[in-house]
């Protein structure tokens, strides 16, 4: 008779440990509950910038799944071979935009555009223009539309696009630039006016596994993204699907 010490305790899969940019956090985390629903495994995932994501990953964080909100941090990665270079895919599309308090006027976002004058003396509030894909893709706007000389020195620059959106909401920052999927989740801020597509690089998304994955679900986890059950929380939330 076998006691009970001898009896091997079943297998319990380990949870695909995600690393996402910030703003994917309300759609991951409403698609992560749906895939645990769907197929009884778990994902957790861990929000911030694109940025300090790549060099966790790179200083070895237990990381099945990376998706970047810019391409230059999934290359940055890749470059290291820190991803599964056949596991990487282009997911999804945004754009910026610029905001302020709910009872601020729309503009006009172009080179006609009197940004110092609406900020009257306060702050821009912004992703690190040097790092947080969001503030790289607003200092490229406002570089290509001749806007970045007039307002740099009030450029308060945040450790991602979620802190340079509580900046505005809160009221310490007049104006901010932020994702359109990032505002329309904060009821205390309005968009004033949308970024030209044109004024900056492309914005995307891409999804690859990690070199160092340990979860066994971690590509089934990257195919379910790309669903169309998942394409229609994304789409819920603002973001373009890429096909």
């Amino acid at each position: 008779m076998v006691g009970l010490a001898g009896l091997a305790a079943p297998a319990v899969a380990e949870p695909v440990t995600v690393f996402a940019a910030a703003s994917l956090k309300n759609a991951l985390d409403d698609i992560n509950a749906t895939w645990k629903t769907e197929s009884g495994k778990e994902a957790v995932s861990s929000y911030a910038a694109s940025s300090a994501l790549a060099k966790q990953i790179e200083s070895g964080a237990p990381a099945d799944v990376f998706i970047s909100a810019d391409l230059a941090w999934m290359d940055y990665v890749a470059e290291r071979k820190l991803i599964r270079d056949d596991s990487r895919a282009d997911l999804l599309g945004n754009s910026i935009v610029l905001v302020g308090a709910p009872d601020a006027k729309p503009v006009e976002i172009g080179a006609a555009l009197d940004l110092a004058g609406l900020l009257n003396g306060g702050r821009l509030a912004m992703g690190a223009v040097d790092s947080v894909p969001a503030g790289k893709y607003g200092k490229a706007a406002l570089e290509k539309l001749g806007l970045w000389a007039s307002v740099e020195k009030q450029v308060a620059g945040a450790e991602n696009v979620r802190a340079a959106l509580l900046l505005v909401s809160r009221g310490e920052a007049p104006l901010g630039i932020v994702y359109k999927t990032d505002a329309a989740t904060d009821k205390e801020v309005a968009i004033l006016g949308t970024f030209p597509d044109d004024s900056h690089p492309p914005i995307v998304y891409p999804v690859a596994v990690t070199a160092e994955a340990k979860s066994p679900d971690a590509a089934a986890y990257v195919a379910y993204l790309r669903t169309p059950a998942a394409a229609a929380v994304f789409e819920r939330y603002g973001f373009t699907v890429l096909k």
